[in-house]
């Protein structure tokens, strides 16, 4: 019996492993593939890299170039920003500050934008106070830190009420941004649909020389949730959902 069993024992010792198995079909196909493509495993491992990159691109982060001086003097022209695209995908809402990149078609323009929150869902956002600055929710907004200098908040007097689900954003150089200012008679009131959000600008990328991580502002941070209730004032242009 015991010599009759000791083959058994070799012969199963000497089957391969069925991950074995696997591994060397898996490896035995990529190679079939690497000699059926003109180039080779060259062109394979670059096949391999595009695929990955198109769907981080498509769903984890995408860069994106800035094309005019309205983010100023934080964004430049020309800089290339890398935004997250998974920052508001998973129950995750924009807040005051974030630096926002959005599709504009049937609000600013058929074209993706980018501006800094000002106003979320249920804010009040006006502009301005006895000092020049915009208030939200009663609160007054220091912007000095982060607005074009010279610039002032805003030479347009506004009153707005922001719609849940929807964004009230600003350009960083005032004089030289369209923003929701500008759209506070036209339909939805200059307000951005949250779902048309694609991401958060997180970084600049590039030149390396701008390198740097894109914060959310402390001045918003202090911010109260919700707006205290008080008449409208007299004389402001208003825009409510």
């Amino acid at each position: 019996m015991d010599t009759e069993a000791q083959p058994t024992e070799r012969d199963r010792s000497s089957s391969p492993e069925p991950e074995a198995t696997e591994d060397r079909s898996r490896f035995a196909f990529l190679t079939r593939v690497a000699e059926w493509l003109p180039g080779g495993r060259i062109a394979l491992t670059l096949i391999t890299c595009l695929a990955f990159l198109l769907v981080l691109n498509a769903f984890v982060a995408q860069p994106f170039q800035i094309p005019s001086g309205s983010m100023e003097q934080g964004l430049r022209i020309g800089d290339r920003v890398l935004v997250n695209k998974l920052a508001y995908r998973f129950g995750a809402e924009p807040r005051r500050g974030d630096v926002v990149v959005f599709d504009g078609t049937g609000y600013f323009g058929d074209a993706d934008y980018i501006k800094r929150v000002v106003g979320v869902g249920g804010d009040r956002v006006v502009c301005c106070d006895k000092e020049g600055r915009i208030e939200v929710n009663g609160r007054p907004v220091d912007e000095t830190a982060f607005l074009y200098p010279g610039d002032t908040p805003s030479t347009v007097p506004f009153y707005v009420e922001v719609p849940d689900g929807t964004l009230f954003v600003l350009g960083d150089h005032r004089s030289d941004s369209s923003d929701s200012r500008d759209h506070l008679g036209s339909p939805g009131g200059g307000m951005i649909p949250v779902g048309d959000v694609i991401g958060r600008a997180d970084w600049i990328v590039w030149p390396y020389a701008h390198w740097t991580r894109l914060t959310r502002p402390a001045a918003y941070a202090r911010v109260p949730s919700s707006a205290p209730a008080e008449p409208e004032p007299k004389g402001a242009g208003a825009a409510h959902g």
